[in-house]
């Protein structure tokens, strides 16, 4: 007994240390399984904040846009010549369209204004000259060095009774006065002349601006959904660059309107003053028929009386 006491000993300790293993190990599985609900019980709000999505909705969604990721949270040239800068190609074509269409608009009325008052001035004083002549032969001698529109009428008057000499004097005035009127239209063409632009730009010019707007605007939009986003600090830039398209079309069409419209009231007035220097050139070759055709009478005739004395 005393020398198998180490044994017994042993054998009475080997089934309580087995015992405490097995208790250690059920006690590490509980724990284990217990680890994901205590985890779950102990953050409720962070799961119920992220719920689950499944990943083939995950990958089919598209990413979200912050306002820190946006363009527009950079700083943006907005003056006029910053928008053309930033504008699409279409719309800068049809800007610089618009640049070119208004220059033109003002070199045509600095050109014609000065062309016009020339005119005008030139038309009135060879009326005045005309209506202080005393025949057509000494109104040729007085335009003689000028070759203005009136100079034209002397000239194709007094060539037309050259011609015409010896014929009937009412078949000379017809020619004279058709001769006149076509100088009068050739020269009434020739001032009007580059007002045709002015017209043209002003009734096309709003349209080729509206058309710079709806393109712009268009791309905008394309913009829009290719960021998922309907901020309007990224839509704005889009939209005001397109708009200036259009304040460029009605810079340019105005001016144009006015002017023609203007031009149009002068060359009326410079019409009029043509048409009173060819009827008075009719009326100088009118006289000057009328003298040849009546003899003057010699001065060493009797003067006959109208009214002799009762005798």
């Amino acid at each position: 007994m005393t020398a198998t006491n180490g044994d017994l000993t042993i054998r009475r300790g080997g089934p309580r240390g087995f015992t405490g293993a097995i208790l250690a190990g059920l006690m590490l599985g509980a724990f284990l399984c217990a680890a994901p609900v205590l985890a779950q019980t102990a953050s409720p709000a962070t799961a119920a904040a992220a719920p689950a999505v499944p990943p083939a909705e995950a990958a089919k969604s598209p990413p979200r846009i912050t306002d820190a990721l946006l363009p527009s949270a950079l700083p943006r040239d907005l003056s006029p010549w910053g928008m053309f800068l930033t504008a699409v190609p279409i719309v800068k074509i049809v800007m610089v369209g618009l640049a070119f269409a208004s220059l033109a608009t003002w070199t045509v009325w600095l050109a014609k204004t000065i062309e016009l008052w020339r005119a005008r001035r030139v038309a009135r004083q060879g009326l005045k000259v005309l209506a202080s002549a005393k025949s057509l032969r000494a109104a040729e001698k007085e335009f003689s060095q000028t070759r203005s529109p009136v100079a034209r009428f002397v000239a194709a008057a007094a060539g037309e009774a050259d011609r015409s000499d010896g014929l009937a004097p009412e078949g000379v005035k017809d020619r004279a006065a058709t001769l006149l009127s076509r100088i009068e239209a050739q020269a009434g063409r020739a001032i009007a002349r580059g007002t045709g632009v002015l017209a043209t730009i002003g009734a096309t010019a709003p349209f080729v601006g509206l058309f710079g707007t709806v393109w712009g605007i268009m791309d905008s939009f394309i913009g829009i959904s290719k960021t998922n986003t309907t901020n309007l600090a990224v839509v704005a830039p889009g939209i005001a660059e397109a708009l200036l398209a259009t304040a460029m079309g009605l810079i340019a069409a105005i001016p144009a309107v006015v002017m023609y419209n203007a031009f149009a009231r002068g060359i009326t007035g410079y019409r009029a003053t043509l048409g009173d220097a060819a009827a008075e050139v009719l009326r100088h070759l009118s006289r000057d028929l009328d003298r040849d055709a009546c003899p003057r009478q010699e001065e060493d005739a009797p003067i006959v009386s109208l009214r002799r004395p009762a005798e």
